[in-house]
């Protein structure tokens, strides 16, 4: 093994993590056509419906009866980055906000003091499939913004920094979700997130690489967790010479720089780095705090006040067929995309 890799682990459903990232999940639905309430159309037996995560026929319904998806469930204490590629999300939260997203967009929920949010994916779609490709990662918050107001930001695709690198006409594109990478800087997260600190380090990288392509990180910190998940691909990659084959997970060192390598075939990565938060991690579910005491409050707190309650008809609540790519925010802002 090089000096620069110190580590490489089989990707299983969910991915291996690093301080200051807590979670990650890939999600590659094959949903079908879509039925009149949005759901799929076709026969759902054979699947616990309301937990099902079979992968049955392509698919899994989660924790949606009739539409996939997440119904409204809480959170205290991080954030989500969900990076919609393909498919669309219908969101909705505790605090007033909703929206529909996908195609490229990604929304960054801050939940801080606690929030409660549903995502559902609506096949908007009655005569084809609605294939679905979501990466959710969960960054966590230091404990002075654990109890932050809860918040919600979406970064349109349109606007998400997308560039290509490479020479000899072989090049990687770079969706640059956050950090910066050869003087470019991807939008700003929201306030309290932990990288809204340049000094943090915090990158999140979607890479496509052409064949025979290379790219070069720099090397940042002997601190910097650096993460690697060759996630689709039908050759390999190599870095320092040792080829590495789809579905794994590269630990590198992150006061080197690593030069990565394309094999013969197009391959597709996620890159994840920051500098890890020096407070102890306790995870309880949907919450993660700093203590044992501190998820016990926040189990009272939910059961207490819901965080606010649930302002919405439903728990799996989802916009109208045609709704388009849009966020509405509790302070009345409103944004609108093309479809």
């Amino acid at each position: 093994m090089s000096n620069n890799i110190i580590g490489i682990q089989k990707l299983s459903q969910q991915w291996g993590m690093e301080n200051p990232f807590l979670f990650a999940a890939h999600h590659l639905e094959a949903y079908p056509k879509g039925n009149s309430e949005m759901g799929p159309a076709v026969s759902l037996a054979g699947r616990n419906i309301g937990s099902d995560f079979s992968g049955k026929d392509g698919f899994s319904m989660y924790h949606g009866s009739k539409i996939p998806g997440f119904p409204a469930h809480p959170h205290r204490g991080f954030e989500t980055v969900t990076i919609a590629q393909t498919g669309l999300v219908d969101h909705f939260d505790s605090k007033g906000n909703e929206g529909r997203y996908g195609n490229g967009d990604v929304q960054w929920m801050t939940a801080g003091s606690g929030c409660q949010h549903n995502e559902m994916f609506p096949l908007v779609n009655q005569d084809k499939a609605n294939p679905m490709e979501l990466f959710q990662i969960w960054l966590n918050l230091p404990a002075k913004n654990k109890f932050a107001e809860p918040d919600y930001t979406m970064l349109w695709a349109e606007d998400i920094p997308e560039f290509q690198v490479g020479a000899n006409g072989k090049s990687t594109t770079i969706r640059l979700i956050a950090g910066n990478f050869q003087g470019k800087e991807s939008l700003r997260p929201n306030a309290s997130s932990w990288a809204n600190d340049s000094n943090n380090h915090v990158g999140i990288f979607m890479l496509r690489m052409e064949p025979e392509s290379t790219i070069i990180f720099p090397a940042v910190s002997a601190t910097l967790t650096r993460n690697l998940y060759y996630y689709r691909g039908n050759g390999f990659i190599q870095i320092e010479g040792q080829k590495i084959s789809s579905s794994n997970r590269v630990k590198l060192q992150g006061n080197e720089a690593v030069t990565i390598t394309n094999g013969s075939e197009e391959s597709f990565l996620l890159l994840l780095e920051g500098e890890p938060i020096q407070e102890p991690v306790v995870h309880y579910g949907p919450f993660v705090m700093n203590s044992e005491a501190e998820i016990r409050q926040a189990i009272h707190d939910y059961q207490q006040t819901e965080f606010g309650g649930w302002p919405w008809a439903r728990h799996d609540e989802v916009h109208e067929r045609n709704a388009g790519r849009f966020a509405r925010y509790s302070d009345g802002r409103f944004e609108r995309r093309t479809p």
